[in-house]
């Protein structure tokens, strides 16, 4: 399908590069984005842009009245693990109360396909590794279980009014693009605190956990590159609901590599590319962090002809270090 997409969340990390990829397929899209923690100069100039909040729903029926759009891609939420577990009930109103106002809407307005931004928390401490989607879903810390709530809001949504619904669980996304990257404050995730490190903006890298059952004792994760995300949204977007399985139902669908990644193999890999030295200092385990998240991509590629393209570690890393050279205050360069 081509079509009117309204992209939630259209000014973040991965919003931004889902905006470019469905405008370079020819769709038309409205970005809904409050700024909290996105960033306007992150948003396409060919991308209809709105700013307000998911649970306004004044703001979104007249955003949809202006600007009828045919599916929904939805990546507005709040995502800090940490933070959820300080403050629960911030991400429960976000994720999942001003989600179902977004949903409402959306259904009100006869859209019938939507793209989830899901996450491979709602798995918390899997039984095996690599995770398939049929795995138990067993949060363990407040940020994966609204994830886990909002799927199953879009379940009974997909059951009753007969749309389409794919949500896709991302496992670590990385990388950036030549335009898009990384900015977040305060930033939390490893790759770009590594560079951080690499260009001598941060004394050294803390690594939050050495303890854990893994060959190094740090945490293992699998690294998914921006682009290949964002290629899946569009995948996505544009299936056979017939060919997919999908009419009517809501799928979930993992997005990784298959291969995980230590903290200290990121290092390493960072250093290579990089050539600085990246000094390492532990610190305590991270409250709500898995040992080991690495997904079963096998359900990517059948239903959706999703390969990772991009997410080789080095590629990630050398695609990172090169925006943030380029971006040394984010956006506000």
């Amino acid at each position: 399908m081509r079509g009117s997409v309204l992209v939630t969340g259209g000014a973040g990390y991965i919003g931004s590069v889902v905006v470019g990829q469905l405008l370079a397929r020819g769709h038309t899209v409205v970005v809904l984005d409050d700024l909290s923690r996105g960033h306007r100069k992150a948003v396409a100039p060919d991308a209809t842009f709105v700013q307000g909040g998911i649970g306004d729903r004044g703001v979104l029926d007249a955003l949809l009245r202006r600007h009828p759009c045919d599916a929904l891609v939805h990546l507005a939420a709040y995502a800090l693990v940490g933070e959820s577990v300080a403050e629960p009930e911030k991400y429960r109103a976000n994720n999942v109360a001003a989600g179902r106002v977004l949903l409402e809407g959306v259904a009100a307005a006869g859209v019938r396909r939507v793209v989830f931004s899901s996450s491979c928390a709602v798995y918390g401490h899997p039984r095996a590794t690599p995770i398939p989607e049929d795995a138990p879903l067993a949060p363990v810390n407040p940020y994966g279980e609204t994830k886990r709530e909002f799927e199953r809001l879009l379940a009974d949504y997909a059951s009753a009014d007969g749309a389409t619904i794919f949500s896709l669980r991302y496992f670590n996304a990385a990388g950036a693009t030549a335009r898009h990257g990384e900015d977040h404050l305060p930033e939390t995730h490893l790759i770009p605190n590594v560079l951080r490190v690499a260009s001598g903006r941060q004394p050294a890298l803390e690594v939050q956990g050495t303890d854990y059952p893994t060959p190094d004792g740090t945490a293992v994760r699998d690294y998914v590159h921006v682009l290949d995300i964002a290629d899946a949204h569009v995948r996505a977007l544009e299936a056979d609901p017939a060919e997919a399985g999908a009419r009517g139902r809501a799928i979930a669908v993992n997005l990784g590599t298959g291969v995980g990644y230590s903290v200290l193999a990121v290092v390493d890999a960072a250093r290579r590319v990089t050539g600085g030295q990246i000094p390492a200092v532990a610190r305590p385990r991270r409250p709500g962090d898995p040992p080991e998240l690495v997904a079963a991509a096998g359900r990517a590629e059948a239903v959706l002809g999703w390969r990772p393209r991009h997410s080789g570690l080095e590629e990630i890393l050398a695609s990172a270090w090169a925006w943030h050279q380029a971006h040394p205050h984010g956006y506000e360069n």
